[in-house]
């Protein structure tokens, strides 16, 4: 035979009042009921569970052993059924059960962290996907529309589709302490492209070879920036990295920053891009409005 609850979400409701009002008078007022009734639903719970979860000293109602086990595990029952009902009310209004966010590797994500935190308390039941992508690989997925929002490098967004400006980051080429490029007052570009390279894994599924900073004839690709720091630490190639990313390695003086006789930095501006603006979402569109007031705060 099927489970048969004995308790129900109401009764588990009102026991959660009366503890935290302090008392069944003050839950009665709370909960615009009459203290009988919350009497009676407290007892017609203790009676079909067969347990004892408050007792009465004075004008005040206090939780027994088991009552305090038992009203812990009701809490986490009820926030349940509130986050089902939520998720059941934001389905109805259109709400997005997932929502998918491409973000190339260059961008802070400072501040797109910032956006997810404030948007978390609002979407309880959709799911947040995030995607890594580097280079062409936001092209594609733009142009495919695999994704609901797109932050990626503005000289790359493709024909037809408008970015909304982010933020600018600045690559700079450095190198490890023990590398011999890094005991060199000047370098050119002629110079600079006779070593070892490292370079970063266009995610496109059809890279671009011409994309990029990659003059270099030696290079070896990593799929991420991390990869990449590590291995200059080595003493091994050198690589272009954004700032934000090399500030603390440059500071303690693991990295070094190469010194270019031409500009020792490339820059890169970064857009939100909505590739199916025509079918967004609600959730998508309230985490874009958040994504773009992370920046306006910075």
């Amino acid at each position: 035979m099927p489970y048969r609850p004995r308790s129900t979400l109401e009764q588990w409701r009102i026991l959660q009042a009366v503890v935290d009002a302090g008392g069944y008078a003050q839950a009665a007022e709370l909960l615009s009921k009459s203290q009988s009734s919350l009497n009676h639903a407290v007892a017609k719970l203790q009676t079909q569970l067969g347990v004892e979860l408050l007792e009465v000293r004075g004008r005040k109602a206090y939780l027994t052993e088991a009552g305090e086990v038992m009203l812990r595990r009701s809490r986490l029952l009820t926030q349940q059924v509130e986050d089902l009902e939520l998720l059941a009310a934001n389905i109805d209004q259109g709400w997005e059960p997932e929502i998918r966010v491409a973000v190339e590797l260059a961008y802070p994500r400072r501040f797109l962290n910032a956006a997810l935190a404030a948007f978390y308390p609002l979407s309880r039941g959709s799911r947040i996907q995030l995607i890594d992508s580097v280079i062409t690989g936001s092209t594609e997925i733009i142009q495919q529309k695999k994704a609901d929002l797109v932050i990626a490098a503005s000289a790359i967004i493709p024909k037809g589709y408008l970015g909304e400006p982010l933020c600018v980051t600045r690559f700079v080429p450095v190198t490890g302490r023990d590398n011999p490029l890094a005991g060199i007052t000047e370098l050119d570009q002629n110079e600079l492209s006779q070593h070892l390279q490292l370079v970063i894994r266009d995610t496109a599924q059809k890279p671009l070879d011409n994309v990029g900073w990659l003059r270099a004839e030696q290079r070896w690709t990593v799929d991420n920036f991390y990869e990449a720091i590590e291995i200059l630490q080595l003493g091994l190639g050198f690589c272009w990295l954004p700032d934000f990313m090399v500030e603390d390695a440059l500071q303690q003086g693991s990295l070094i920053q190469l010194n270019m006789k031409q500009s020792s930095e490339r820059i890169a501006a970064i857009s939100l891009v909505t590739p199916k603006e025509e079918t967004l979402g609600p959730g998508s569109k309230h985490l874009r409005q958040l994504i773009l007031a992370a920046h306006q705060k910075s």
